[in-house]
């Protein structure tokens, strides 16, 4: 006779999203004569909710996963990407127009900041409305109570009206509440951003204490918190699923690619000289429009430019900004000699960086020239080229310096 295996606890599912889909109007007054043949279309059994009629837009479009004890999904995707909507209907906030959403066990929800907080009520009074709607009782509440506290840093303010509190501080109370009261499922948004970086630290601790035995789906625009917990990732643009997986390396990558802005954008030109095109020399592939080049390799950009001007021994300033567009690299200015006074209406020059040591990742250029010996700038240039290097490692320092180790014969 053949059993079907029992689910363990740790191979439940709590979360199952299946074919989910929300749509909204641009406008208010046609929104509400919707509403109103929606409820009439209801009665009659006319209702098509699969069409988008005038005005209409899909937030959030088919939809589907299963989230197990210790797993995180991370959602990512640009404003307006419908992340935030997706974790509403989870919330139980608004409700679908199609699809189905079954959670299992108690949901700790941190979508908004100050969301499910009563602002004319004490910290300590939110704590038990809030333990309360998780299903407590008052007797489990008031064991976690002071811990909830101690982990907030809220012991001389927890007794004042929410209302008074800063962000940061309500940050740290929904989060200690969320997260210390175990619940099997936990939905973050981007509400950590606000926090400081002890309490911030402290919180991703507190997450890999509880993510065994925990759901979460984390929704946050830095890539680096993202790749630190998750180990699912849907991408989304225009509320579909533009990538799904276990891969969050590569949806790390594409959420990059997918919305990089190749157009120059200038910052400050007086018409002396304009940049025409920007090529890297030697890439290893060419993908989405960006240019790959594998770890090691030299870096060899090739510069075209018009001079409408001529300029006395120009200096060319190139920077690199890595994917959280910080700026991480410059390269080492030209010998104006290599270019002594330039007047042919068009010229090139190539420059190289040797073995390049930058990590993984997406990088962009800016440039500017000025007049040597001076601060006077005559071209000033954002985001002239985007290109990725690639290799097997996916870390988040800005370089993975080239290392040789040798087994030594004394010991320290």
């Amino acid at each position: 006779m053949n059993t079907k295996p029992e689910t363990t606890k740790q191979d439940e599912v709590l979360v199952k999203v299946e074919g989910l889909s929300k749509k909204f109007c641009k406008d208010l007054k046609t929104s509400l004569w919707y509403g109103v043949k929606d409820l009439w279309g209801g009665v009659t059994g006319n209702k098509n909710e699969r069409l988008l009629r005038p005005k209409e837009f899909w937030a959030v479009k088919d939809i589907s996963f299963e989230l197990r004890r210790g797993e995180c999904l991370g959602l990512i995707g640009h404003n307006g990407a419908g992340k935030s909507t997706l974790l509403k209907i989870l919330n139980g906030l608004i409700n679908p127009d199609t699809g189905k959403v079954t959670i299992k066990g108690r949901v700790g929800a941190l979508i908004e900041l100050g969301a499910g907080f009563n602002p004319i009520l004490s910290g300590r009074e939110n704590i038990y409305n809030n333990g309360a709607i998780l299903g407590f009782s008052k007797k489990e509440i008031d064991s976690k109570l002071e811990e909830i506290i101690a982990f907030a840093e809220l012991e001389e303010f927890i007794d004042m009206p929410v209302q008074n509190y800063s962000s940061g501080m309500k940050v740290r109370l929904g989060f200690a509440v969320a997260a210390q009261m175990e619940p099997d499922v936990l939905i973050i948004d981007e509400v950590l951003a606000v926090g400081d970086l002890g309490f911030v630290l402290k919180c991703f601790k507190t997450i890999d204490t509880i993510l065994p035995k925990t759901a979460i789906v984390f929704v946050s625009h830095s890539m680096p918190m993202v790749s630190r917990i998750c180990t699912s990732i849907i991408l989304m643009d225009k509320g579909e699923a533009k990538f799904q997986g276990a891969d969050v390396a590569k949806g790390i990558d594409l959420y990059y690619t997918r919305f990089v802005n190749n157009e120059s954008n200038v910052v400050y030109t007086d018409g002396s000289i304009e940049l025409e095109e920007v090529e890297l020399l030697n890439p290893s592939a060419v993908e989405n429009g960006v240019s790959m080049l594998d770890w090691g390799e030299d870096l060899q950009f090739r510069f075209a430019f018009k001079l409408n001007k001529t300029i006395e021994f120009p200096v060319f300033t190139i920077n690199v900004f890595d994917k959280e567009q910080r700026p991480i690299a410059v390269l080492e200015q030209n010998d104006v000699n290599i270019l002594l006074g330039i007047k042919d209406e068009r010229f090139a020059f190539d420059v190289i960086h040797p073995k390049n040591q930058l990590s993984k990742g997406i990088y962009t250029i800016n440039m500017s020239v000025s007049h040597q010996g001076s601060v006077e700038t005559v071209l000033r240039m954002n985001n002239v080229f985007t290109f990725q290097v690639m290799h097997a490692r996916e870390i988040w320092q800005p370089f993975l310096l080239n290392s040789t180790y040798k087994k030594s014969e004394r010991l320290l």
